[in-house]
């Protein structure tokens, strides 16, 4: 099957959203918990996430155009400066899905979504409870894609929360975390470690 630049600018809505989102292959689903001044929390679903960089540590994400009805997390990212990855687990994957509903601002996605807010240390943002493997982020900065008016929020990563047994030979096991990912809009898939190879060094490459 092959499509054309024409024929993908022909697709409806609906079916661009789950076909080019799904074009990258699986990827990270993530949970994003923000506060605002007023106490107010967010929580939304997010499959962007991506690393930027280890020293510093950094990770970023995009936001899609804000509207009166979307933009809340980075309005509050903005405003207080933290905000909380969260990786998501098989038995909230649901309750996950849905906090990617247009909810008015008032709304908080954890309590309509019944998912825990969870606040560590003197880290203001909230933590996703239910979620055994949590990033408290710091935001950077935010570059403008002009393109399609999105933007790409870069943070560094603050506090780090994980399974003691998650970590394997210096290494961390994602399979061990039960972390799943995403695909398209709706598709969700568990995580399986297939193979593990060494760091590469030049003079090591096999003969293939």
């Amino acid at each position: 099957m092959i499509y054309n630049k024409q024929d993908i600018e022909g697709f409806d809505r609906v079916t661009k959203l789950k076909i080019m989102n799904s074009v990258t292959g699986i990827k990270p689903a993530n949970l994003i918990g923000t506060i605002n001044n007023k106490g107010q929390s967010n929580l939304a679903i997010f499959s962007s996430i991506v690393h930027l960089g280890s020293s510093p540590a950094l990770l970023g994400f995009i936001t899609r155009p804000q509207t009166a009805e979307v933009g809340h997390t980075i309005a509050n990212i903005q405003e207080n400066e933290v905000y909380t990855i969260n990786h998501i687990h098989q038995d909230f994957i649901k309750n996950a899905h849905y906090t990617s509903g247009k909810f008015d601002v008032d709304t908080s996605e954890f309590k309509r979504c019944n998912l825990t807010e969870e606040y560590i240390e003197d880290f203001k943002a909230p933590f996703v409870k239910e979620s055994n493997f949590k990033i408290g982020m710091r935001f950077v900065e935010a570059i403008d894609i002009k393109h399609n008016e999105t933007k790409l929020i870069i943070g560094e990563i603050e506090k780090l929360i994980f399974p003691d047994d998650a970590m394997v030979d210096g290494d961390i096991d994602l399979e061990a975390t039960e972390s799943i990912g995403i695909s398209g809009l709706n598709s969700y898939y568990s995580l399986k470690k297939v193979a593990k190879h060494p760091y590469v060094r030049i003079d090591e490459v096999p003969d293939f």
